[in-house]
């Protein structure tokens, strides 16, 4: 019967992180001992101030629907946030609160996307970001970067990308995969040419930006000329160790964020009392309240760049944030090793799979296919035999 499906979910791709973390899983019930470095999930437990919070939300009867938009209480909370961390201006009216942040993304794409409009994808991207756009039944296009400029773009490369049919393009600092961070400077520099451009609306992702290692991510509504088209998405999800929790927002003009509004009364509705309970917290709180699980990540970090470095053929940066290790892995391209010939980054990764039990997930999805994804948010002692088992089936 799946010719019966509609043609928008038969050309949705399943999401290449979730296949690779389903895969694992099932090999782990197989009896097989894989070690998972295939999801963005820190391995942290929710803080007890954060589910303090929410016990003390059940105990006061907190279960009817929410605002759609979310409780005005949190909205002022995150105009606070916005504020103190970002040097931005919202007022509660400019702010959604959604299901998590996939679902903050997906929200604005669809009010501001028609059929034919184009998407620019800086390469590597969230691998979600192209279905979202297929979704809308827009088209992407990647915007090509690599290891040697830090896997970011330059201003030439987005001027030479942008079309009349540009509708928005999607910015991501820290990034998910490769944990660059695009600094202020390098910021304004690409604004100068959507300057140029004023029908393209800019996405700008910051889930991550509580998890830096000494370089402060710059939000790019901060930037004067782009304030008025650009809409800021975060969450709780990574810096608060509560993606469980599905808390996302937006900030954004004010008929954009109405418009998200109407959307998602059609959809979700109000997101979950409780979680939205927790989550006004949570957003009051300083960054240093979760700094210890960011000294934690830079140690990771630090640890995998150095067991990653004895074995050739990785070719390495590295990350300013979030917790990705993303190496250009194109030297074993044409090899054979324990049999499997390696073609590409889908046969590296299904190499480590299957030979070392090791999950990662391939940089095709990323729109970098010399690349593989690692995620340290696991523990030292999984991280210092995951990269053991990948050297000795290397070697």
């Amino acid at each position: 019967m799946s010719n019966a499906l509609s043609n928008r979910i038969k050309s949705l791709p399943v999401s290449e992180t979730l296949a690779m973390a389903a895969k694992a899983r099932e090999l782990k019930t197989e009896g097989k001992d894989i070690i998972s470095l295939s999801l963005g999930e820190p391995d942290f437990n929710t803080p007890d101030f954060i589910k303090d919070a929410a016990i003390e939300a059940i105990n006061q009867n907190y279960n009817a629907y929410t605002p759609v938009d979310g409780y005005v209480e949190l909205k002022e909370a995150i105009c606070e946030k916005f504020q103190r961390d970002n040097n931005l201006t919202y007022s509660p009216n400019q702010i959604v609160v959604s299901t998590g942040a996939k679902q903050s993304i997906a929200n604005v794409a669809q009010v501001l996307l028609n059929p034919g409009d184009e998407v620019l994808l800086p390469a590597p991207y969230w691998v979600s970001y192209s279905a979202i756009a297929t979704l809308c039944e827009a088209t992407y296009k990647e915007i090509p970067s690599s290891i040697d400029t830090d896997f970011k773009i330059t201003p030439a490369q987005l001027e030479a990308a942008i079309t009349p049919k540009t509708k928005m393009i999607f910015f991501n600092s820290p990034t998910n995969p490769s944990g660059s961070i695009y600094s202020e400077e390098e910021y304004r520099a690409l604004a100068k040419v959507l300057e140029k451009h004023p029908n393209t609306y800019i996405l700008s992702d910051e889930i991550y930006e509580h998890i830096n290692y000494g370089t402060k991510p710059f939000s790019f509504a901060a930037i004067e000329s782009m304030y008025d088209r650009t809409i800021t998405v975060n969450g709780l999800a990574k810096a608060f160790a509560m993606t469980g929790w599905r808390i996302g927002y937006i900030g954004a003009p004010e008929w954009i964020a109405k418009a998200c509004t109407k959307m998602q009364g059609q959809i979700t509705s109000g997101t979950n009392c409780i979680a939205q309970r927790a989550a006004i917290t949570a957003v009051k709180a300083s960054p240093e309240k979760v700094q210890y699980m960011v000294d934690e990540f830079k140690n990771r970090r630090d640890l995998v760049l150095q067991l990653l470095g004895e074995i050739d053929g990785f070719k390495l940066n590295v990350p300013e944030g979030a917790f990705y290790i993303f190496p250009d892995i194109s030297d074993f391209f044409g090899k054979t090793i324990q049999g499997k010939t390696i073609n590409n980054a889908n046969d590296f990764s299904m190499l480590l799979l299957e030979k070392a039990n090791v999950a990662t997930v391939t940089g095709e999805a990323f729109g970098a296919p010399n690349c593989i994804r690692l995620s340290y948010a696991a523990s030292e002692l999984q991280l210092r035999e995951a990269i053991k088992r990948i050297k000795t089936v290397l070697s």
